[in-house]
């Protein structure tokens, strides 16, 4: 049995017309658009910022306000310029925080502070009131817990503490510092 041209020439125009086809598809097929990358741009700014929590009693637990808040919707971020912080949680002393700018986490809960950190603990309940400095503040709210890993101090009446990372939770009132802690203690006058 052999091929006569007649029957080869079928199979070579199929042949031909499916490489052909083929060919077509890949030129012609559309690469997927590299994404573009997210821009980073404010859906709102607001001046003069005030955001306050109320617990169950109706009363206030925590007020944040700041000269200018900034909200960007591609991460959810918030920062703040000149923020201001005053959590008073029943049974807790009321702690008063500022800096220069800070961060509001996306869904609220934390604060991370930046820059001439400031935090002032009122005295209650037989506490002394107290002023920690540091160049950065994380405040985790509900739990009612700072931190930091930078350089702080910690001054109360009769005693200076410094150290090198730190944290504090109010409602223990335990003050921990991680590493190089030097202090200074006055003695009570009789």
């Amino acid at each position: 049995m052999s091929l006569s041209s007649t029957r080869l020439f079928p199979l070579l125009l199929m042949l031909t017309l499916t490489l052909l086809t083929f060919w077509l598809e890949r030129l012609t097929r559309e690469e997927p658009a590299a994404r573009a990358p997210r821009r980073h741009d404010p859906d709102f700014i607001v001046e003069g910022f005030q955001l306050t929590e109320f617990g169950v009693d109706g009363k206030p637990v925590t007020t944040l306000s700041a000269a200018k808040m900034t909200h960007y919707p591609d991460d959810g971020s918030t920062e703040l310029v000149s923020p201001r912080a005053v959590q008073t949680m029943p049974d807790e002393p009321r702690l008063r925080l500022s800096a220069e700018r800070g961060t509001l986490t996306q869904d609220g809960n934390e604060l991370l502070l930046y820059d001439d950190v400031l935090l002032l603990r009122d005295g209650a309940n037989g506490t002394e009131e107290g002023r920690m400095s540091t160049s950065f503040l994380h405040l985790v709210g509900q739990r009612s817990l700072v931190r930091s890993d930078r350089e702080v101090e910690f001054i109360a009446p009769g005693r200076t503490l410094r150290g090198r990372g730190m944290e504090y939770d109010n409602r223990t009132r335990q003050l921990v510092l991680h590493a190089q802690v030097r202090g200074t203690y006055e003695a009570k006058q009789p």
